[in-house]
């Protein structure tokens, strides 16, 4: 077995024979096209394999080897680096082993045994074209995901803005702010769709359904606040808090403490397929009501979690451009 087979470059062909005869005239035969790395076993196959899997572009495997059969280490290959041109080479006796990979999805293709040279290099070649072509797509599906997913957050957050605004009317957003600077402060994870099955008229779609459900969660809770708690101070608004959201926040005095750090961002980061949970909406809610009290929270994170302390408005806040805050996501 060779770890690579030059000391100086990072491999690119891994080939599983415990045959050495094999492994030398593979080497020779394809060594002038790329990188190669060896193995003389399945095992030692899935540790090279998990070692460079970041270069490795194809994988070529005899099918029978002492202990596991080849299959087996493409099997592995195919579930955990899917963009790997895998190739299982045999002999014509094991060409059910062939069949059954071919049905499984485990191979691009097989290369019979024995191998005729200027053959073998040809496959090799298509392999590495093929391993190329993958890789400039996965590089566009990474890009464009990272434009839809700065385009779902920005939106996600116009619809934040909205609902605010239907709640308390245009330029009240201060409870936005406090929402956005809790989500900033804990990290948001952008939501991550497939891209592959989902276009862009998908997405609005799911979008518009998910905001739409949330919003009207969300008003309903704001509304019965407000009857709820027509008259309450809100210098005790935490109790308020600790009644609806119990299970979820811990209540000391003047502040709040939210160790379920994901439910403050839910609505930002998860899945367009995904209901946002009646927890999350109370959360905005709660921020929108009490700030008809005159009332607002300053949050801070610490090793408890969020840390949110109960203030009274004094001064009218400046209200930062929407687009200011869509920048920082």
């Amino acid at each position: 077995m060779t770890d690579a087979a030059d000391a100086d470059a990072l491999p690119v062909i891994l080939f599983v024979d415990d045959e050495a005869t094999a492994v030398k005239y593979f080497q020779r035969a394809i060594g002038a096209l790329a990188p190669v790395v060896t193995a003389g076993s399945v095992e030692d196959g899935i540790r090279l394999l998990d070692l460079h899997a970041d270069t490795l572009a194809v994988l070529i495997s005899d099918q029978r080897m002492p202990g596991r059969f080849g299959n087996e280490l493409l099997r592995y290959a195919r579930d955990r680096y899917p963009h790997m041109v895998r190739i299982l080479t045999t002999a014509y006796s094991e060409i059910e082993y062939t069949v059954e990979a071919i049905n499984e999805g485990q191979i691009h293709r097989y290369i019979k045994k024995p191998w005729e040279i200027s053959a073998l290099r040809m496959e090799l070649k298509q392999a590495l074209e093929i391993a190329d072509l993958r890789k400039e797509r996965d590089q566009l599906m990474r890009e464009k995901m990272l434009v839809r997913q700065k385009q779902t957050i920005s939106s996600r957050i116009g619809t934040l803005n909205v609902l605010c605004s239907s709640a308390l009317g245009h330029g009240a957003f201060a409870p936005l702010e406090t929402y956005l600077g809790v989500a900033l402060k804990i990290g948001v994870k952008a939501p991550e769709p497939d891209w592959i099955l989902m276009d862009y008229s998908d997405l609005v779609s799911a979008e518009a359904s998910r905001g739409g459900i949330f919003g009207h969660v969300m008003l309903e809770r704001v509304e019965a606040l407000r009857s709820r708690y027509a008259d309450f101070p809100g210098a005790r608004a935490l109790e308020v808090l600790a009644q609806t959201m119990q299970a979820h926040v811990s209540v000391n005095g003047t502040v709040a403490t939210f160790a379920d750090l994901r439910l403050l961002a839910e609505f930002l980061e998860s899945p367009s397929y995904a209901t946002v949970s009646a927890e999350h909406a109370h959360w905005l809610a709660f921020l929108i009501w009490l700030h008809t009290r005159d009332w607002g929270l300053q949050c801070r994170l610490t090793a408890q979690g969020m840390e949110c302390e109960l203030g009274e408005i004094r001064i009218a806040p400046v209200q930062a451009p929407l687009a200011a805050w869509i920048e920082q996501f």
